[in-house]
């Protein structure tokens, strides 16, 4: 398969899974949108010296989340579904990723989200041979993110973005694969 097309069904077959999660009959009652922000951002592919502790991949990857309305409230804070796509500018790895998101909402405007899910990758899994790419270990590997950022109006949010996959020593090798960078969000 080329990685073009296995990128879209990759994130054709999350959204399908994903969709039904976020879409429940509680939302429709109420006539509330199922999606509650829209994330876009521009990230640092495969930063160095971070949880991965090395680089091998570059290039830039266009980020783009959604984060679904459904939430739970816990620990001051709710936790609501998401689903996102990360695509590298240079043919490195690219990744459509789902899971969950904790976001803490600050007084002032700050808040800060802590997420967690499964990614699919296009990337190297295991090639010894492959130069200048992460070897990931597996396709589906564990995604975590941090995200930090300020509510600028009542639809605008920026924010600084960290996220980190690898597949947490399941498999060898375990590269993992770090990115740092901006998002802009829309609260719907």
């Amino acid at each position: 398969m080329t990685r073009p097309f296995s990128r879209l069904l990759l994130a054709a077959l999350l959204a399908l899974f994903c969709i039904p999660l976020a879409s429940s009959n509680s939302l429709a009652e109420k006539g509330k949108p199922w999606i509650h922000e829209i994330r876009f951002g521009v990230l640092d592919h495969d930063t160095d010296n971070l949880w991965s502790g090395f680089s091998e991949e570059s290039g830039i990857d266009l980020n783009a989340e959604l984060i679904f309305s459904p939430s739970y409230q816990i620990w001051h804070g709710r936790i609501r579904p998401n689903l996102g796509l990360s695509v590298n500018t240079e043919g490195d790895t690219s990744k459509v990723y789902a899971g969950g998101v904790w976001q803490y909402l600050f007084e002032k405007g700050f808040f800060f989200d802590l997420g967690a899910g499964l990614a699919i990758h296009d990337g190297e899994t295991n090639n010894p041979q492959a130069i200048d790419s992460k070897e990931l270990g597996s396709r589906v590997l564990l995604h975590f993110s941090f995200e930090l950022g300020y509510t600028v109006s009542a639809h605008s949010r920026i924010s600084l973005m960290f996220d980190h996959v690898s597949n947490g020593y399941t498999n060898d090798p375990n590269e993992g694969l770090d990115t740092v960078g901006i998002r802009y969000g829309y609260l719907l």
